[in-house]
């Protein structure tokens, strides 16, 4: 999350998370949705739970709120057992995709709506309902009614409507999945800076993995009602635990192989796909013959019409395919053994001396430090 580089609670083994699932499952029938998950989330994350659909992630979110109650295990939010607390006690509120506005009520009304089922005086209603209008800058809509704005700005009245009632903890459901491409990622940016100023912890619930990766603190990724790996998107991006999250997040060459050894401090494995064995900066010993899948980001790949460097992993194979995205080519490249490899390039200028196109024969290189062993 850039705007709060330092921010990182949970590397100090001091620090007491705001919130606690405790082996939490829940099941529906003989469906397990959730399976014991435990997870710990600090005051001030934005913390997405991030998965394809049916993984268990919105399950999880629903049980945070109190819509659902485990079938087995406990949650904390600030030390206090909230597990059989029911929603309207729990100090969190919820925004929907579908951002659930009341058609017939103002802006201003949909804010204030909450705060005077609470029962709050009429000064602090109107206080918090400007507050938060200037918060997330729709002030000059207050009379408008939610067929008259747009969907980036509904999403902002719901935001301010979620806010007004100062929850300690604000669960967004796929908040953004209802705008379009260029509108979500503004608003990705914004939803983190008005996060960072109210300082409200966002749990939030996603499939989209680009947003993730942009709003949050940490990712829990999930899969089959249970947590794969949790860490800052770097981590998860760049040091996957297993090959299902380095498959999961984002484009991955993976390449099936068992370890042959070692040479000058890194790991030698012997891989059939290719016609020579790799070597892998590898910093946990692994025996001979373990089998082990070596994983490498396609932006790492270099694709030349030359043989790399010495001391490169390197490939031979002919391009079968090219997509080309504007800023970026994606090249896919045939090995003799038929499998494939995707490379990255970033097209920096208009036209290159060594264009490549399709049937080009052209080698591909990568660091060793730059590929990942996975034993999982």
């Amino acid at each position: 999350m850039a705007s709060q580089p330092a921010f990182a609670p949970w590397t100090d083994p001091q620090a007491k998370p705001l919130i606690r699932f405790e082996a939490v499952s829940k099941r529906f029938g003989d469906f397990t949705a959730v399976d014991r998950v435990s997870l710990s989330i600090h005051k001030g994350e934005i913390f997405s739970l991030l998965g394809a659909s049916g993984c268990g992630k919105t399950t999880l979110l629903r049980m945070l709120a109190g819509f659902e109650t485990p079938s087995e295990g406990r949650i904390f939010i600030d030390g206090i057992d909230i597990t059989n607390v029911p929603p309207y006690e729990r100090p969190v509120n919820m925004m929907f995709q579908s951002y659930a506005l009341f058609p017939h009520m103002t802006v201003e009304g949909n804010i204030a709506f909450g705060l005077k089922q609470d029962r709050l005086p009429k000064d602090v209603i109107a206080e918090r309902t400007r507050a938060v209008l200037d918060l997330v800058q729709m002030g000059k809509f207050a009379n408008r009614k939610p067929h008259q704005l747009s969907g980036g700005q509904r999403q902002r009245v719901a935001l301010a409507r979620a806010l007004a009632k100062e929850p300690k903890v604000l669960l967004l459901d796929e908040p953004l999945g209802a705008l379009d491409k260029k509108l979500r990622e503004a608003t990705q940016l914004e939803l983190v800076n008005i996060q960072d100023r109210v300082g409200v912890t966002f749990v939030m619930v996603t499939h989209d993995q680009e947003e993730a990766m942009t709003m949050s603190s940490r990712i829990g990724v999930m899969n089959a009602g249970g947590i794969q790996q949790v860490g800052t998107p770097i981590d998860i991006y760049e040091y996957p635990e297993s090959r299902f999250v380095a498959d999961f997040i984002g484009a991955a060459n993976m390449f099936e192989a068992r370890v042959a050894g070692d040479r000058d401090g890194r790991l030698v494995v012997h891989c059939p796909e290719l016609a020579h064995d790799l070597t892998i900066d590898h910093a946990a010993p692994l025996a001979a013959g373990t089998p082990v899948t070596v994983m490498v980001r396609p932006e790492k790949v270099a694709i030349t019409r030359d043989m790399p460097a010495e001391g490169l992993n390197w490939a031979e194979g002919v391009v079968s395919d090219i997509a080309y995205l504007g800023d970026v080519s994606i090249f896919h490249v045939r090995l003799a053994s038929g499998h494939k490899i995707e490379a990255l390039q970033t097209n920096r200028r208009h036209t290159d001396e060594q264009k490549l196109t399709w049937d080009d024969k052209v080698y591909l290189g990568w660091h060793p430090a730059n590929a990942l062993v996975l034993t999982k």
